[in-house]
């Protein structure tokens, strides 16, 4: 007896009669299936019905139903795994050296609107500073 016949007869074995059935009995009773809330609720329904009808028409932009895409995106974020310390260690370093190239590109730019007599005099300053 392999493993697809013991299935079916597992499967045999829990199936329930139905209702329709002449030997079901009315002492008996018969299992339902549980209702998911979500599902019955109505606004859950008409979400449902406009994203098919919106999907079936073409007005979504996308080739994709939105429900797919957003499906799609949690299970790429799942499948991302976080950062280790160093990569995180590297970005704080990565994101302060442009903070500083962008203080130099602001100061260099604030330097140029300054005359050039203003700019001579202050290295001049310096310049006499660091000689005495």
């Amino acid at each position: 007896m392999g493993i697809r016949n013991h299935r079916k007869e597992n499967c045999a074995r829990h199936m329930t009669p139905s209702p329709l059935a002449p030997e079901a009995s009315d002492d008996i009773i018969q299992p339902r299936r549980v209702t998911n809330p979500v599902q019955e609720s109505p606004t859950h329904r008409s979400l449902h019905r406009e994203l098919l009808f919106s999907h079936r028409r073409g007005l979504l932009l996308g080739g994709k139903p939105e429900l797919q895409r957003v499906l799609q995106q949690r299970r790429l974020e799942q499948d991302v795994p976080p950062p280790s310390d160093l990569e995180q260690e590297l970005r704080k370093r990565k994101q302060r050296l442009q903070e500083y190239e962008q203080e130099e590109l602001k100061r260099k730019e604030g330097q140029e609107n300054i005359p050039e007599f203003v700019r001579v005099k202050e290295n001049l300053r310096h310049v006499r500073v660091a000689v005495q």
